[in-house]
């Protein structure tokens, strides 16, 4: 499909990367990692042809379809939400219309004519039918209903939507257009635990191909079958995900360094043959001949590892009240709508928690209150003495001065504090800022680079409470190795927010899990909190989000088994929440009686309305699949509007079914 040989790029006296070189077969999953300003993403621009190469070739097949996701749109859209996804489908309502023309001129044409419409028509419908035509706009909203918009949303002007979300409907948009190949930067960047779940799931059983860049392990783990690192100015690919990548580059630097080590003692023993023998003449050809050798040799190259491992002297801060939060029955909100109720919570110094949930569902909204930017619509919340607060969130990286330099700002923003002997160059080094990349100018870094910059900032200070929303955005994977390592040796307490649950697990103790409109703390980090196994939980981007429904799919027995599977996932309770106090959950009670009785016939009445509507569906698919009835235009006619009308009864059904059954989980059947 495309073949990457000997791709070379540079930025002025600087070399991204040379000699890169893989292919992109049907079904292959590749991950591309690397640090930031590597190139990653001018590598993915040359492949999808929004760049050129310095040198080497990228090679297409004919008629290849290619989808690319960057990681900011930079293109003006109208219309609303799922006006913006179906238009990713545009070559197959092109289809839908040319079957239109052709039924048309089935009945106007005869002879041989009519024979080679008839055909076309066949060949047309097939094609259509293949591509998911029928259920265009189903799918449209099952995907967007799996990257968490409600019903409410989908119907939204796309121009109302924030950044975040506005990047969901593009990677809907891809989706629905299912391109022979998907390039994607950084796709999780602006998604929840929940839904980067549900694209795991949808990108394993994608049938074409992907490339993609991301920082998160899980992620490249679950979708990838091959990694390839761009590292050193080269790219050398891995077979497997994650964990396969770590291993054999482990075996791979050992085995290059070793081969050096071997290299360097044969080199050393020949200079000193040299040596010992350079002004002896019978030995003359012999040196001669040595030298000449040496010559020739092609040094083997050891990777530098100093920018994968960092150690961190953080500041000794205060030291805080044992209590750092506490609240009490609060109600929090806006405009006299709460968006979280009942909330009780106690952190302790020295804890490490990290918020868990669906977008929209009130993490921000709880670290705005801890950060005093609104008050509790009721109850109460005490941040307790000594206690000194740093805050983390992604416009702290917009507001960085693009004309200094690292070392400039870096020294501006962390003020005068600093003990004396300390040294922020030093510091900036942990960071991977050190030598000359502490004077090289922001506004020539990467989005990730930018990143790194604020949250030395943001840590540098000694404080004994780091709030950090969403650090990883943007991050590639050393920079959140460096994250990790800087917030495991930090000494104070840290509420912190973020997707990347590999980060999670190696910082967190305990999980506040922020759904419903509640918030439970778990003991420990549980993976059934961590990766629910529901999918489309998120409470969408308006600001009332409904809860969100699952969408409408093609009415088949097998959507039917997928749909009631999904459902009853959907519904399943979450993991027992932990004695401490900082929930307000109501246990589920079971139910029965004859209200339950009662909602368990509606089911089964739908389910077997369903089923005939599919049966009905099926059979005037049929007969619309039949050569000669197209012979009969007003019977032709007839057949398509009934064969419409059965689909839409079916869709409607399918969410009834849906909600019917949500009822009836509910109420405890």
């Amino acid at each position: 499909m495309i073949t990457v040989s000997g791709l070379s790029k540079a930025h002025g006296p600087r070399t991204l990367f040379r000699d890169v070189t893989f292919r992109l077969l049907p079904g292959r999953r590749i991950a591309l990692v690397g640090g930031n300003g590597v190139g990653k993403t001018t590598l993915l621009e040359i492949v999808v042809g929004e760049q050129d190469a310095d040198t080497g070739e990228v090679h297409r097949s004919k008629d290849l379809r290619v989808g690319y996701l960057p990681q900011e749109l930079l293109v003006d859209r109208t219309g609303t939400v799922l006006d913006e996804v179906m238009s990713g489908a545009e070559h197959i309502q092109a289809l839908g219309a040319r079957l239109d023309e052709l039924m048309q001129s089935i009945a106007t044409t005869t002879g041989a004519d009519h024979d080679r419409v008839l055909e076309e028509y066949g060949n047309a419908q097939s094609q259509f039918e293949q591509l998911g035509g029928y259920s265009l706009e189903a799918d449209a909203r099952r995907i967007l209903s799996g990257l968490g918009f409600s019903e409410f949303d989908t119907d939204r002007p796309f121009t109302e939507l924030s950044g975040g979300w506005q990047m969901r409907a593009a990677l809907a948009r891809l989706m629905l257009a299912r391109p022979d190949v998907m390039v994607l930067d950084e796709p999780t960047n602006h998604l929840d635990t929940d839904t980067i779940g549900w694209l795991e799931a949808q990108l394993s059983a994608y049938e074409g191909a992907i490339l993609f860049v991301s920082h998160d392990r899980d992620f490249i783990d679950a979708v990838a079958e091959r990694v390839v690192e761009v590292a050193g100015g080269t790219a050398t690919e891995y077979v497997g995900g994650f964990a396969e990548f770590v291993l054999q580059r482990e075996e791979r630097l050992a085995a290059i360094i070793a081969a050096a080590t071997q290299q360097q003692r044969e080199l050393d023993k020949t200079e000193r043959f040299i040596e010992r023998f350079r002004y002896k003449a019978s030995k003359a050809k012999q040196v001669q001949s040595r030298i000449k050798t040496l010559e020739k040799i092609e040094r083997i190259q050891t990777p530098d590892q100093k920018a994968i491992v960092a150690r961190f002297g953080f500041p000794e801060p205060r030291r805080s009240a044992r209590t750092v939060v506490e609240i009490i029955d609060a109600s929090i909100g806006y405009d006299g709508e709460a968006v979280l109720s009942g909330v009780n919570l106690v952190v302790e110094r020295g804890e490490k928690l990290s918020l868990v949930g669906p977008n929209g569902a009130g993490k921000s909204t709880l670290l705005k209150m801890l950060l005093g930017n609104i008050e509790p619509m009721s109850g109460s919340y005490t941040i307790g003495n000594n206690v000194d607060v740093a805050y983390f969130a992604q416009h702290q990286v917009e507001s960085l001065d693009l004309t200094q330099t690292v070392a400039m700002e870096f020294a501006a923003r962390v003020g005068s504090d600093q003990p004396k002997t300390r040294n922020l160059r030093t510091v900036l080094g942990s960071f991977g800022f050190s030598g000359e990349a502490a004077d090289r100018r922001i506004g020539d870094l990467s989005g990730g680079e930018r990143t790194r910059l604020a949250l030395a900032v943001c840590m540098a200070n000694p404080v004994n409470l780091l709030v950090l929303d969403e650090p990883t955005n943007h991050l590639d994977l050393p920079s959140c190795d460096v994250l990790e390592d800087a917030l495991s040796a930090y000494p104070g307490t840290v509420l912190l927010v973020s997707h990347d649950r590999h980060l999670i697990r190696s910082v967190a103790h305990d999980l506040l899990e922020v759904r419903d409109g509640v918030v439970r703390r778990h003991d420990g980090v549980s993976e059934d909190v961590l990766s629910p196994s529901f999918q489309g939980g998120s409470a969408g981007p308006g600001t009332k989000p409904a809860p969100s429904k699952p969408a409408s799919v093609e009415p088949t027995q097998t959507a039917l088994k997928k749909a009631r599977k999904a459902a009853q996932s959907a519904q399943a309770p979450s993991a027992p929440a932990s004695t401490k106090p900082a929930r307000s959950s109501q246990a589920r009670q079971p139910g029965g009686g004859p209200a339950v009785k009662e909602l368990r016939k509606n089911v089964a009445r739908i389910e077997k309305a369903l089923a005939a509507s599919e049966t009905e569906v099926a059979d005037l698919n049929r007969q619309l699949s039949e050569p000669d009835v197209f012979a009969d235009h007003e019977k032709a006619s007839e057949l398509g509007k009934q064969y419409g009308e059965a689909k839409d009864r079916a869709v409607a059904l399918m969410d009834e079914w849906t909600e019917a059954s949500v009822a009836l989980e509910r109420a405890g059947g």
